[in-house]
């Protein structure tokens, strides 16, 4: 009865030891995945910021070579009201909602409306 007990205790503590192994390589194998997955999010981030960067570039470089004046106040309403006319918001809502004139959202988006006529006329035209 004795060595019983003394064998089902060592085979416990044996068990404990080895249980206790296989964690902590498991933990460390999830330590590593987790590792590889930050290091990757991070190269993806990194990348997104350069293209924008990027983008801000060639923007800043297409501005001044066209001659556009534009303070970042109009740059920053000319891009709100094209957004919300590109999601079919009509064009007195538009200037309801920025508190500007009709005929001004008209004279922003026109050389937008413009180029999307023309392209759907030469389309149809083929």
């Amino acid at each position: 009865m004795e060595w019983t007990l003394g064998g089902l205790f060592a085979a416990s503590a044996l068990l404990l030891i080895i249980s206790g192994i296989k964690g902590r390589k498991a933990s460390k194998e999830e330590m590593k995945e987790l590792d590889l997955i930050h290091v990757s999010t991070m190269n993806e981030i990194r990348d997104i910021r350069e293209s924008i960067r990027n983008m801000e570039l060639d923007i800043e470089i297409i501005m001044k070579e066209s001659g556009i004046r534009l303070s970042s106040k109009e740059r920053i309403l000319m891009r709100e009201v094209l957004d919300l006319y590109n999601r079919k918001y009509s064009i007195e809502n538009i200037a309801a909602e920025k508190n500007v004139s009709e005929n001004e959202i008209r004279k922003m988006i026109a050389p937008y409306i413009a180029g999307k006529e023309e392209r759907g006329r030469v389309a149809n035209e083929i």
